[in-house]
Parts: structure tokens; sequence; C-alpha cells
């Protein structure tokens, strides 16, 4: 009985060029997304405080470049007529 057994490891063809370059590229797209997951869940803290002093900055600028005494102009679209009904 023990001679009908075959526990030897099975035979596996080595991967050809193209499979390895696959297994690899996987492993590298793998590894890009965990980076882009990470940088979504844990953002830097000076591009954050970058952005902050930017919006203030602006808003200064804003508020300097307009004068007060003229209100804005809104352009608006003239409203279409109605057509006649026959």
């Amino acid at each position: 009985m023990s001679a009908e057994l075959d526990l030897s490891t099975p035979e596996v063809p080595e991967p050809t060029f193209l499979e390895s370059l696959l297994r690899y590229g996987l492993f590298l797209g793998a590894i890009f997304q965990l980076i882009c997951i990470l940088a979504v869940i844990f953002p830097t803290a000076k591009s954050h405080e970058q952005e902050e002093t930017e919006s203030t900055e602006g808003k200064a600028t804003d508020q300097v470049k307009k004068p007060k005494g003229l209100a804005p102009q809104i352009r608006q679209k003239p409203k279409k007529e109605s057509k006649k009904k026959r």
C-alpha cells in the first residue's frame, strides 16, 4: 500500500518572463495603492497649514482690491420669452 502513494512534490514549471513580469507588476500596483490609501488617511500636516495660510492671505488681498462703495455686478442670462400658443 505504501508503494502506491506518491508523496513527492509535484513538478511545477518555471515561470516564463511574461509571468514573472506580471507578478512583479501586480506587486508594484498593490504597493502603489497602499501608498495612495495611506496618503488619503494620513495627510501631511504641512500642506494643510499652507492651505490655511493661503486662504487667509487670499481673502485679505481680495478685500483690499475691492472698494467697499461698489456693489458687485451679477450677470444673469435674460429669461427666454415663452412661445405663443396657436
